[in-house]
């Protein structure tokens, strides 16, 4: 059994829009691949082409160029969706059914048998946290309890690959912190995850590897680790207050008040060691020293900041 469930070789997908059909490239040449039983992350601003590559991916949209598999198999493939679990961005919702009545729905669309299929809805009602609502019609859920609903019936088949397009969309931060702990269990359970998200603290959180998508194209692919760079940004150092004689800064340097002291931001470059022995024979007392390397959000502002990327 192969170790890839899902591979993007150079997919584009252009649109003509418009009386005068004006041609838009939503996607240039994106490739990447998923490996059995990680989390995948697919970043990028609105706009940047992630639901579009995803819709390619689901054999909803079909591209301009390039190809796709799911499973093994090329998209699209009827036997590879049944082992597969989708949330698209923008779901629709039979608005007049209760939770237990939409996903004995979906389940029957998935051949799931009829006693399965109610006892795998009342445990996954109860694993998005909807036990208070059921019984209620979805047209009285909030944006949050329908996309709580609609990660449900991407379960409902008991998938092997689960593909999330902006799963945080309208949750607060309890919800997405319980949609978080739920993928890193679907993680645990031996599934394949993927979803595309522009919150850059749950990728951090939950990721294996990522791929970054501006303006349709494809910038970086790979595990965090190895994206970040290793290289220090600034130090920051903290010292009490009311404490010493602050000495002559070096050029760069930066200082703010917090409820912990002075803080004192050292650019890239500054020879920190000399720094603090200057702080000290000031009379200063130093309470921390805080490298900052780069982070998900720097890495992402500095691929974003590129010729092209905006």
């Amino acid at each position: 059994m192969s170790e890839i469930v899902l591979r993007a070789d150079g997919l584009a997908k252009t649109f003509r829009l418009g009386f005068l059909r004006k041609r838009i490239e939503a996607v240039r040449e994106a490739t990447f691949d998923v490996q059995r039983g990680e989390i995948f992350g697919y970043l990028g601003p609105n706009g940047s082409g992630k639901t579009t590559t995803l819709k390619m991916l689901m054999g909803l949209v079909f591209p301009t160029r390039g190809r796709a598999e799911v499973l093994g198999r090329p998209v699209p493939n009827r036997e590879a969706k049944r082992r597969l679990g989708y949330l698209p961005e923008s779901p629709y919702f039979y608005e007049y059914l209760a939770p237990e009545e939409f996903l004995d729905l979906v389940g029957a669309l998935c051949d799931v048998p009829r006693a399965i299929r109610r006892e795998r809805a009342a445990k996954l009602i109860a694993r998005v946290g909807l036990e208070q609502a059921r019984g209620r019609p979805l047209r009285k859920f909030s944006k949050g309890m329908l996309q709580r609903i609609g990660i449900a019936q991407a379960l409902m088949g008991d998938p092997e690959l689960v593909v999330l397009d902006e799963p945080m969309t309208g949750l607060d931060p309890l919800g997405r912190k319980e949609i978080r702990d739920l993928m890193l269990e679907l993680r645990r359970e031996g599934r394949t995850v993927v979803y595309s998200t522009h919150i850059l603290p749950d990728v951090e959180m939950t990721c294996d590897r990522v791929a970054m998508i501006f303006a349709g194209r494809i910038r970086s692919v790979g595990p965090l680790a190895e994206l970040l760079t290793a290289r220090l940004l600034s130090t920051e150092v903290c010292l009490s207050p009311g404490a010493g004689t602050l000495p002559p800064l070096p050029a760069g340097a930066t200082t703010r008040q917090s409820p912990d002291g002075l803080l004192v931001d050292l650019p890239e470059g500054t020879d920190v060691d000399a720094c603090l022995r200057a702080v000290l024979a000031g009379g200063c007392h130093v309470l921390s020293v805080t490298p900052r390397r780069e982070s998900l959000e720097d890495l992402f502002l500095r691929q974003a900041a590129e010729k092209g990327a905006a």
